[in-house]
């Protein structure tokens, strides 16, 4: 053994004894460290981005999951909210003698249009908790809890604590499994500040969670779970078979958020939200092990090409020592016959160590500068200043210097490219087809810019491409090659593109100022068309002194599209779309008018008028024009033939009896009476022609007319209550606060101000 160990020191001397052998084996060793630092970093890095790549989408799931399932909760709280505030419960919980025959067949139509208007409501109990009585959907009347099959949850009451609501899962007893619900929404009923009773909504179970998106993803283990605030299973599926017991104790153990789980030897992914309404946690659980098993192969394979590379120079060392280096060796017998100071070097010959060093660190230095200039770093740069992510002039110079080393202290333009009629091009064509012809765009217009102009593109989403431009010698305006990028687009990509361009400037800290000028005279297409390029100095010296002048035309338009007059509602259109290009306003002014007009149009329709542009930003005026033209003729033709149909007539004549009795406690039946029909067929009538219920049409008029009467009388705000048909001052305000968003007592002080 001591034989051997001396052979091998003997070896390694006799081949490490010339700086070049020493050299090539510092090199191996290197290359074998940095072979194994890339393998296990790009493993690593693989697997964050494969986890966040993983994450986002199932987060996604998770939040469309959880947004689907608040607003069927919302829908069936509304749904309490109402038999809460209803007068014929507020007359069953304070009359005299128990269950008078009139109030519960009140109280029992109200439940039916409850149900019969929400998808997800099963069934609705009404309880008493004086009287210890229950009216029910489609139980009926119960004097005592003794008799009502399903009562096993009235101690629910004690629950409440400060809370309005509670959802519950609950076990349904036997006899109730047609009407009672595995899922119930429990409200308080208060009367006069005290809580009287509760409003049971029981939901449909399997209906409120059928629409949940299935983990069905291929090549893919995932599991999701709904758990309630109590930690119980709401809800469950999995696309592979799982112990699910054993799962959620580990789960149990995690904050919200994403997190790492190991679980049996398996690493998962595990994305938790909570929902805002209902408290539940919804949780998403995503197996790694196949979507990091190739990343692992890699890693692997790439250790073995280290070992090999290890290997290699050994025996490279070993070639050189017997024949590469023999002319450098020959070099330093030469070398000896002059001194050190002739040559400046160490007395082994020329010090190639220091050289190597330095070849290096200038590689990494030039690396280093190649990655802080990269163009994605200064297009992010110019769309965290859009945004307003980076706004202290400290930061945006700084970042200027680094990621634009190479321009100077001349002036900058910004360039605002948008796509005309985008709407359209997004129906047109796929997300991924708009990304390559926007990324076509800017290359496009990069390569008719330079050599002449330095050049950044930043894609701004939708419609917007941004450029930055700076002329590199001599003098130039960017407007001509501009247009010719628009027409080169136009060719090439069959894309009609407008750009707007702001006024040069010196100052970095005020690109955002440039993106400004550049968005606001791209506004200006609305006037002069498509395919232009317009300066903010043409457009800089616009003023306007009078309001827009087509307020009157838009009522006129309104009224005759509502009695069916297509004529008239076109003529009025056409009067205000010239009044408008007259009055040659602010673009954004002229926009919004339009915009918001469009929106009065559209609450006239029907729902088989066809789709209508859902911005007007990226319209020429004349465009907007066909838009509404269109939709005025379909909304007044459909008016046309719903004014002659009896069904239009019969919801009218509701309409007209609700105006005449606002003051009045009527109710769905009363209105049904005045057309000889059935509650249900009356609420199918109006819900059809009107888009809106019954009731909310009367709580509307009814608030509409209290907002009258606050502004132009001095009554009291319990006066106006009773007539508007409201017996308690306390049920009044409260439906005042939700359609008008205010007290009356704020609205009477705020609106006589104003």
């Amino acid at each position: 053994m001591v034989r051997k160990g001396q052979s091998l020191v003997k070896w390694l001397r006799s081949n490490l004894a010339h700086m070049g052998a020493r050299l090539v084996l510092i090199l191996m060793i290197s290359v074998f460290l940095i072979i194994l630092t890339v393998s296990l970093t790009s493993y690593y890095v693989s697997k964050s981005v494969l986890q966040e790549e993983l994450s986002e989408p199932q987060r996604q799931l998770l939040q469309l999951d959880m947004n689907m399932i608040d607003d069927s909760i919302r829908e069936a709280d509304q749904a309490a909210i109402q038999v809460a505030l209803n007068g014929s419960v507020y007359d069953f919980f304070t009359s005299p003698k128990q269950g008078p025959l009139s109030i519960i067949k009140q109280v029992y139509q109200l439940l039916t249009t409850l149900i019969d208007n929400n998808r997800y409501v099963k069934s609705i109990y009404v309880y008493d908790m004086a009287r210890d009585s229950f009216v029910a959907l489609p139980q009926g009347y119960s004097s005592s809890k003794m008799n009502f099959v399903d009562s096993e949850w009235v101690g629910v009451a004690g629950e409440f604590g400060q809370k309005r609501v509670l959802i519950k899962k609950r076990q349904v007893p036997e006899g109730a499994g047609t009407k009672g619900s595995e899922l119930t929404l429990f409200r308080k009923i208060m009367i006069q500040d005290e809580f009287k009773g509760i409003a049971a909504v029981n939901l449909k179970f399997e209906e409120l969670f059928a629409k949940l998106n299935a983990p069905s993803i291929k090549n893919l283990h995932r599991i999701r779970y709904i758990l309630d605030g109590d930690g119980s299973v709401l809800y469950s599926a999995s696309n592979y078979r799982v112990d699910h017991e054993a799962i959620l104790q580990a789960l149990g153990k995690l904050e919200n958020g994403r997190k790492d789980l190991n679980f049996k030897r398996r690493k998962m992914l595990v994305n938790q939200l909570e929902s805002p309404v209902t408290g539940w946690k919804y949780i998403s659980v995503v197996e790694q092990d196949s979507l990091l098993a190739k990343s692992r192969k890699i890693r692997d394979a790439v250790l073995g090409v280290s070992l090999a590379a290890l290997v290699l120079g050994v025996l490279t060392i070993r070639y050189i020592n017997a024949v590469a280096f023999r002319p450098v060796r020959r070099l330093r017998q030469l070398f000896k016959t002059y001194g050190p100071q002739d040559l400046g070097n160490g007395p082994g010959g020329p010090d190639l160590e220091k050289l190597a060093g330095e070849l290096l660190n200038n590689h990494a230095h030039l690396a280093h500068l190649v990655r802080e200039t990269i163009s994605e770093a200064s297009s992010k740069f110019l769309y965290d200043i859009h945004i307003g992510h980076l706004a202290c002039k400290r930061d945006i110079q700084e970042k200027w210097t680094r990621y634009f080393a190479e321009w100077t202290d001349e002036p900058v333009s910004a360039v605002i490219l948008s796509i005309d009629r985008y709407e359209s091009f997004v129906r047109e064509f796929s997300a991924s087809d708009r990304s390559l012809l926007k990324f076509a765009l800017a290359n496009i217009t990069a390569e008719l810019f330079e050599p002449e102009w330095r050049i950044v593109c930043a894609d701004f989403g939708n419609d917007k491409t941004a450029i930055l431009l700076q002329l590199r010698h001599g003098q130039g305006a960017p407007e001509n090659k501009l247009m010719e990028a628009i027409g080169v687009a136009g060719q090439l990509l069959k894309l009609s593109v407008s750009a707007g361009l702001s006024m040069p400037q010196a100052d970095c800290t005020r690109l955002k100022q440039s993106l400004l000028e550049a968005e606001n005279a791209l506004t200006y297409r609305l006037y002069q068309g498509y395919g232009k390029v317009i300066s903010f100095r043409e457009v800089a010296g616009h003023e306007v002194e009078e309001p827009i002048p087509v307020d009157g035309l838009l009522e006129e338009l309104i009224i005759a599209a509502l009695q069916g007059d297509e004529k008239s509602s076109e003529e009025h259109l056409h009067r205000m779309i010239e009044d408008i290009r007259g009055w040659y306003g602010y673009p954004s002014a002229a926009l919004a008018y339009l915009q918001a007009a469009a929106e009065r149009v559209g609450q006239l329709g029907t729902g088989d008028e066809g789709a209508l542009e859902a911005r007007f930003v990226t319209l020429k005026l004349e465009d907007i024009r066909s838009e509404l033209l269109n939709r005025v003729r379909s909304v007044s033709r459909s008016f046309r033939k719903r004014i002659e149909s009896k069904d239009f007539i019969l919801c009218h004549r509701m309409i007209d009896y609700m105006k005449q009795h606002l003051g009045e406690t009527i109710g769905i039946p009363e209105i049904a009476e005045s057309i000889k029909a059935s509650s249900s067929l009356a609420s199918q009538i109006f819900k059809q022609e009107t888009g809106k219920t019954i009731y909310n049409y009367l709580t509307r008029i009814r608030m509409d007319r209290a907002a009258e009467l606050l502004l132009k009388s001095d009554y009291k705000i319990a006066e106006i209550a009773r007539m508007v048909g409201y017996q308690h001052e306390n049920s009044f305000i409260r439906s005042f606060r939700k359609v008008k968003d205010v007290t009356p007592g704020k609205y009477r002080d705020v609106m006589k101000f104003q």
